[in-house]
């Protein structure tokens, strides 16, 4: 499961950084022609719109692995370690179950309805199922990371540190 864990963390953490430098072109060139040349290109914001769902979405995954989403645990850290183990454990089981029901299994409806309606992008011209593929991703990515969780908590062991797959 360690291999197969960092390996999903060295993709992951490769895709991201890809994205970002594509965004970062995008949104140059979109300053350059729109200011410099005056001919603004037609198509960088919508590419710009689509990099940043992707980015988001992913990194909300990327984020979850890491420990670093947006969490408060102000009341379970004052409670005994028996304690903090019972919540982690539930609130890791909430998120696969979220994570799979609203992340996947909506966002595979939204991608497969957008796919027989044929809803295409307007600058792009490509499927919007393509764009909104990354939903069910990173709910698979949340879910995949969630249950690699809660087998380490079931055996009471610490999950490899993300920055091992460096």
């Amino acid at each position: 499961m360690t291999k197969l864990v960092l390996f999903v963390d060295w993709v992951l953490k490769r895709s991201l950084m890809l994205l970002m430098a594509a965004i970062v072109l995008v949104v140059c060139w979109q300053v350059l022609s729109r200011f410099v040349l005056t001919n603004p290109s037609s198509m960088t914001e919508e590419i710009a719109r689509c990099l940043l769902l992707w980015i988001a979405m992913l990194g909300a995954a990327y984020a979850y692995r890491t420990g670093q989403h947006l969490g408060l645990d102000i009341v379970t850290s004052r409670m005994p370690p028996l304690w903090q183990h019972r919540i982690a454990f539930v609130l890791t089981a909430a998120v696969v179950v979220f994570s799979s029901i609203v992340m996947v299994w909506g966002g595979g409806e939204l991608v497969w309805l957008t796919f027989e309606l044929n809803q295409m992008s307007a600058a792009l011209g490509i499927r919007m199922a393509w764009i909104y593929l990354v939903l069910p991703l990173a709910g698979v990515l949340i879910a995949f990371y969630g249950v690699c969780q809660l087998r380490c908590l079931a055996a009471k062991i610490q999950l490899v540190p993300a920055e091992e797959s460096e």
